[in-house]
């Protein structure tokens, strides 16, 4: 499968910096929303760009890096739990999508989106369905922003350890439930995605 399908059928339009960008943690019941916007040269492609879910932990990490390294523009931004609990989930993945696009240091002229969302931007924008799979760009983004955010719930393990959130990344798994139950929820937890447990 040809995953810069999209990217080289922009450029023959006349797109030369086109963005790819994704959200990680939408789900969890605890942390940011982050999310990451990646310009990609297409003449220098790396290997094993994929959705950042189907990669181990280690090779997300190498591949973070090369992104980075490669990328011609790169951002990463977060939305933290208050916002998401005073906005909504789905209205604070569109702000942090908006302010990754609007933080690279090179302006893209095309961006695609990961998933069915339209985003509040000045920039021509393809929303693509499970894009991390099909886009070359928006995997990129999937990688970085998940490495970022991980990173972001192993810190917060060590100041809240009763919700392991270095192995739930705080996702609601038993032992994470089981937290809340036992010590109610802490300061980086969303208040709208846990009140079934904080009656």
């Amino acid at each position: 499968m040809d995953k810069l399908k999209y990217e080289r059928e922009l450029n023959e339009k006349g797109f030369k910096l086109v963005c790819g960008v994704d959200e990680v943690g939408r789900g969890p019941l605890a942390g940011p929303v982050v999310c990451a916007a990646v310009i990609m040269p297409l003449d220098d492609v790396i290997e094993g760009v994929d959705d950042s879910k189907k990669l181990s932990p280690k090779k997300r990490e190498y591949l973070a890096e090369k992104i980075a390294e490669k990328a011609i523009a790169h951002a990463i931004c977060r939305v933290e739990p208050q916002v998401i609990d005073e906005i909504n989930i789905l209205e604070a993945t569109k702000l942090c999508m908006k302010n990754a696009i609007e933080s690279l240091e090179a302006k893209a002229d095309f961006v695609l989106v990961d998933g069915n969302m339209t985003l509040n931007i000045d920039i021509p924008q393809k929303s693509i369905v499970k894009g991390d799979f099909y886009s070359y760009s928006i995997g990129a983004a999937s990688i970085i922003a998940k490495v970022y955010r991980d990173k972001i719930m192993e810190e917060y393990d060590r100041v809240y350890p009763e919700y392991a959130f270095a192995e739930n990344k705080g996702y609601g798994t038993k032992k994470h439930i089981e937290g809340i139950m036992g010590a109610g929820i802490c300061p980086v937890h969303r208040k709208s995605f846990t009140k079934r447990w904080t009656k």
